[in-house]
């Protein structure tokens, strides 16, 4: 089958010497790294992108186009289309493949270079905006020149881009060392792709939108900067009448180290750690068990701020999932847990749990920055113009009135021994309080796990060993549905065996107790190794074996007349035929008598005398 001539055909129809058409048309086009393909059209007004599934259309005018970039990209060519208000717009698949011959090939390259002239020609004449052409550097090099955009941030390999990183997909950066820093790329929630398939460009402006609809995402770049810069910062604006010029002289320069100044301009340009509005309240040094550390906690409208000492975290509202307030078993602390989707990211750890620890005593006073006319309109009969409580209520009370989630606590159908709403345990080696809920189980603090009631198939009791020490606590596994996997809680006081046994029966949830099967077994052998741990001559002797079995029966093999026996020493009845012995005793101790009289006695010392 022959191919059409590309002069006479390219991808989006026939080619024309000038755009003297209304429109170009081009189909099989990506949106943002969208998954579902869709038409993209360019006039003289715009350009819009419908998706073939039928969602609804992304449009763009042309008033709000400023810059257009042309590149080679994962599905053939792409066009970067940079907005004055809605940042970055990435249209990829403007070269499809279909085939591996030559003659395919150069069909492909005629394709392409048709669809950059008419894509130019239209930018030039229809927006006003040069089409740049950009190769990208595929040298492979790891060292180059990291230099800020308009809209991202591009890794350059000699005046080449390697990759570039926009400002709308970074959630956080941090100094990871000295001259190291680490930008964190959050990854999207579940829900975040789900509202991108009817390829709404509205959800693609929030963070990690973008990059969180393909199967392997980037959530970490680290940069090593080395070396010193000098930050100028110029003296202040001269008085009216004086001479407004500044020298070089006049400018103030600081030296500081390269790899601060790049994080604190990345900072600025991807616009980290700003919120919208002022803010509503402020807690200072708020102990987090998960993660590790001491956080500032700024509420404001849409969301709220945890500000450390290396980590800076931006949390929209919409990302907290649940909220609980799980009082500790010692009377003293207060965890307030959060559940996040997205979780927070240190470096490859994830945290889809933040747990804080506050004093049961530790009361605040707290006045909001909140104007009256707000507070009437915005938060009414849900907020307050000033607190005076333990901070754990003030927490949850404004937690609960921004983010509009539901307060979760421990069921008051269930307490432990000692009356409380958590008992002890672990999972392998992390020792916490496990805590049965009216819908759930939740484990803190680390890590922090929680099990709804649904997800449940069947819990198991089980006993692992037969030591003494087995008989006093036990293990809790949670088999879970559709075979997700299981998950053991083990070192659980025995005492709490019958409540917790009871509590999961009133919530229908299938128990299984193994402890009660072999009960007898294990009681026995408790008591039999308890019996013979409690003296400590007793294990002497039962090491010793038969050494110590005394019989008044007499020997076979013993002759009382043989002439090799030697009497007693301290037996009264001995014969007298033991005076032989001594006889020879005495012989042998003349002989060494004699020996010791042929040594020559060493002379003794003459005594001192006094001159």
């Amino acid at each position: 089958m022959a191919l059409p001539s590309p002069l006479l055909y390219s991808l989006g129809g026939p080619i024309h010497d000038s755009v003297a058409s209304p429109e170009e048309t081009f189909e099989n086009i990506h949106l943002d790294l969208l998954k579902v393909p869709g038409r993209c059209r360019f006039a003289e007004s715009g350009f819009a992108w419908k998706p073939s599934n039928g969602g609804e259309t992304f449009t763009l005018d042309k008033d709000n186009i400023s810059q257009a970039q042309w590149s080679k990209a994962a599905r053939g060519h792409e066009l970067k289309v940079l907005s004055r208000s809605s940042g970055l717009t990435q249209l990829d698949g403007f070269e499809p493949d279909v085939g591996l011959n030559a003659l395919v090939v150069s069909w492909n390259i005629a394709n392409q270079t048709q669809a950059f002239d008419r894509l130019a020609k239209a930018f030039k004449l229809w927006y006003g905006v040069h089409l740049e052409h950009r190769e990208h550097a595929l040298r492979g090099w790891n060292w180059g020149k990291a230099e800020f955009g308009k809209s991202e941030v591009s890794f350059n390999v000699q005046n080449r881009p390697a990759f570039e990183l926009p400002y709308t997909e970074i959630i956080n950066t941090n100094l990871a060392g000295r001259n190291e820093v680490a930008v964190d790329l959050q990854m999207a929630g579940s829900e975040a792709n789900d509202a991108m398939t009817n390829g709404h460009k509205e959800a693609a402006k929030k963070k990690g939108r973008k990059f969180g609809r393909a199967r392997d995402q980037l959530v970490e770049a680290r940069f090593y900067i080395p070396g010193t810069v000098l930050k100028k910062e110029k003296k202040e604006e001269p008085e009216d009448g004086e001479d407004g010029e500044v020298s070089a002289e006049d400018e103030e320069g600081e030296e500081q180290n390269a790899a601060n100044t790049w994080y604190e301009t990345l900072v600025d340009k991807a616009e980290i750690g700003d919120v919208a509005g002022d803010t509503l309240a402020s807690f200072i040094d708020i102990l987090h068990l998960t993660p590790r550390g001491r956080f500032d906690i700024d509420l404001y409208e849409k969301s709220f701020r945890l500000r450390g000492k290396t980590y800076d975290y931006k949390i929209p509202y919409e990302n907290i999932k649940k909220f609980l307030v799980l009082p500790k078993p010692d009377d003293v602390h207060t965890l307030i847990t959060i559940g996040l989707d997205p979780p927070l990211r240190q470096g490859q750890t994830r945290y889809p749990f933040v747990v804080m620890q506050t004093k049961r005593d530790d009361d605040i006073e707290l006045e909001l920055n909140v104007s009256e006319e707000d507070l009437e309109s915005k938060y009414k009969d849900i907020l307050q113009r000033n607190y005076s409580a333990p901070t754990f209520i003030v927490l949850t009370n404004l937690f609960k009135a921004l983010c509009g989630r539901k307060v979760i606590s421990p069921s008051k159908e269930f307490s432990s021994r000692h009356h409380q709403s958590g008992i002890k345990c672990s999972i392998k080696a992390n020792e916490g309080h496990f805590y049965c809920m009216d819908k759930s189980f939740m484990f803190v603090p680390k890590p922090a796990t929680y099990i709804a009631h649904d997800q449940i198939a069947h819990v198991t009791f089980s006993r692992v060993g037969g030591a003494v020490s087995a008989s006093r606590t036990f293990d809790i596994t949670f088999t879970m549905k559709a075979g997700t996997g299981e998950q053991q809680f083990s070192n659980v006081n025995r005492e709490e065996q019958e409540g917790l046994e009871n509590f999961m029966r009133d919530k229908s949830i299938k128990v299984r107790n193994e402890m009660a099967e072999d009960g007898t077994g294990m009681l026995a052998q408790a008591l039999k190794e308890e019996a013979l741990g409690s003296s400590d001559d007793e294990v002497v002797d039962a090491a010793r074996g038969s050494a110590d079995d005394d019989s008044e029966e007499e020997d076979e093999d013993f002759k009382a007349d043989s002439e090799s026996d030697v009497a007693e020493e301290y037996n009264e009845d001995v014969a007298d035929s033991g005076s032989d012995s001594d006889a020879n005793m005495s012989d042998a101790a003349s002989e060494e008598e004699k020996d010791t009289a042929e040594v020559v006695e060493r002379p003794k010392k003459k005594p001192k005398t006094s001159k």
